[in-house]
């Protein structure tokens, strides 16, 4: 990602969020204070990829936080095409000592996008410690140290 995507990424990130509701709580942030995000704590962490489709423009944004997919959006439109596949790929291949990211219990679909790519719930929370304050879910992928020690329970 570059300054002049900040915008549009945050855009991606809104109407992804929007389009998954109420699977995905409403944001506790404006636009304007996402786009903010992406402009001064994505951006310059040098941590987030964009999917760019030649005809639509920006469809999707991945960001990775350490060994944690932070951030994994497509645009609503382009759901289905295997964008949201490619860039977890992408991850995958960014990180291969093993990734985790957390989900919002309620966001069953991408619960079961994750366990096919293969992550593994490693434990569930009620929330308290996010911005939603909505029960979320830790996954892990491949030799990631949640992983390994979900696997020898």
């Amino acid at each position: 990602m570059e300054a002049g995507d900040c915008e549009a990424a945050a855009e991606v990130w809104w109407r992804s969020r929007a389009a998954a509701y109420p699977a995905v709580p409403a944001p506790v942030h404006s636009r304007h204070e996402v786009g903010g995000w992406f402009a001064d704590v994505l951006l310059p962490d040098g941590q987030t990829w964009l999917a760019v489709d030649d005809e639509a423009g920006l469809v999707g944004v991945l960001t990775l936080d350490g060994d944690d997919l932070d951030q994994l959006y497509v645009v609503p439109e382009a759901a289905g095409r295997g964008i949201g596949s490619m860039l977890v790929e992408l991850a995958k291949a960014l990180r291969p000592d093993g990734l985790a990211l957390w989900a919002f219990q309620s966001n069953v679909p991408a619960l079961e996008f994750y366990a096919a790519r293969g992550f593994t719930e490693v434990r569930r929370t009620d929330g308290a410690t996010n911005e939603e304050r909505e029960p979320d879910v830790r996954m892990a992928w491949g030799d990631h140290p949640e992983a390994v020690t979900a696997a020898r329970r």
